[in-house]
């Protein structure tokens, strides 16, 4: 995966106020921090950040973050959470954490299944239990999706996280969970033949013995 340029530039006013001026400026407020990065308070193009966001294919967005003012500054950052407008969609605040290229890191891939399952043909429902998968590996390695063939599988057939395989990722997980598999369709269980009828000669009988008998006056009566 390769990262995409991103001007930058260092702000030192916050709040509201600040905040509202920079988006008629047609920027929005962004902060950079991670782990061996002190926490900087930047501004980014909205235009330049949602072209890129659109155009990125993968799960996880990683950009090169160009700081222009302030001194010229280049970080290896990843999108970690991106506010937007509820109306417009428009991004009005975004998180940057810093990476390192030769440091593996925790992020989460989409599952995606190829093919057409034998068991759907034969009257199976194919499931993907896990729409997601927690993924730990080189930035430049993080896969846009885990991609299942699901071809050969039949009814009753699964894949587990222990059978997934991809160049340079691991997937950590404490239990062999399953991912996607192919299940008979549920039905109402229908009673067998002969069954209907009994139960009915059976409410029938009941009723019958518990209705009482009609007294001498009430015979008198009619």
């Amino acid at each position: 995966m390769e990262l995409v340029d991103l001007k930058a530039s260092l702000r030192k006013e916050t709040g509201n106020g600040p905040a509202r001026t920079l988006r008629r400026e047609g920027k929005i407020p962004v902060v950079l921090y991670g782990p061996d990065t002190e926490n900087t308070k930047l501004s980014v193009s909205a235009h330049d950040l949602q072209y890129i966001i659109k155009k990125s294919k993968g799960s996880q967005l990683l950009v090169n973050l160009l700081v222009e003012n302030g001194g010229q500054a280049n970080h290896s950052v990843m999108l970690k959470e991106l506010q937007v407008h509820p109306v417009s969609r428009a991004p009005i605040h975004a998180d940057f954490y810093a990476i390192s290229m030769d440091r593996k890191i925790h992020v989460t891939v989409p599952v995606t299944t190829t093919g057409f399952a034998k068991g759907v043909e034969a009257g199976g429902i194919l499931q993907v239990v896990r729409r997601e998968l927690e993924a730990y590996c080189f930035p430049n390695k993080i896969p846009d999706s885990v991609e299942l063939d699901v071809t050969d599988m039949e009814i009753g057939d699964s894949i587990h996280i222990e059978e997934i395989e991809a160049e340079g990722v691991e997937f950590p997980a404490d239990v062999n969970f399953t991912v996607v598999t192919v299940s008979l369709p549920h039905r109402e269980e229908l009673p067998e033949e002969g069954e209907e009828e009994e139960e009915l000669e059976e409410g029938l009988e009941a009723g019958e013995e518990g209705e009482e008998p009609a007294s001498d006056e009430e015979e008198s009566e009619e």
